[in-house]
């Protein structure tokens, strides 16, 4: 096995778990949390509990960062097949991919510097006021939200740049 393949292979299983992680995450939470409904002050008595904060912690860890692993991934492996410049420009058959990177990076950075910095204020990791920790409960929703439905042309896109080309020729 040649070190191209076995990169190739390792990025793309990394892509793969990473995507799952992050989409899955999001899906989850569309579930579990069809509609928004507001928090009220009862619900943040106790963002002090170490064991509430060690488990939140962990878990939006392994998210975000998993939305890291799916965007270095894919980029890795289109540079490393000389794919990456046509790819984000969206020239010619790599434009499905480039789309669907463009929207990835469009979540990641939702991710990072919308829904993050909110979601903190709302766990208490960050210190608020109360009617603070409120307002950024509604803008941690909408934001995961917009992901959540970015990610199906995302998903869309990644099958179609490689398996769906006959759509976009």
């Amino acid at each position: 096995m040649t070190m191209e393949i076995l990169f190739e292979t390792v990025a793309r299983w990394l892509h793969v778990l990473g995507a799952l992680v992050w989409v899955g995450h999001n899906y989850a939470t569309a579930v579990t949390r069809a509609r928004y409904v507001p928090l009220t002050a009862a619900d943040l008595s106790d963002p002090d509990s170490p064991r509430q904060r060690a488990l939140m912690q962990r878990e939006h860890g392994t998210f975000r960062h998993g939305s890291l692993v799916v965007l270095g991934t894919g980029l890795a492996i289109l540079w490393e097949r000389g794919w990456l410049f046509d790819a984000l420009s969206l020239q010619g058959s790599l434009a499905p991919l480039g789309l669907g990177v463009w929207l990835g990076v469009i979540m990641v950075c939702n991710l990072w510097f919308v829904l993050w910095p909110h979601q903190k204020r709302v766990l208490g990791f960050v210190p608020a006021p109360l009617d603070e920790r409120l307002r950024c409960s509604r803008v941690t929703f909408l934001s995961a939200r917009v992901n959540t439905m970015l990610s199906i042309p995302v998903v869309f896109l990644m099958g179609a740049g490689t398996h769906g080309i006959a759509l976009f020729s």
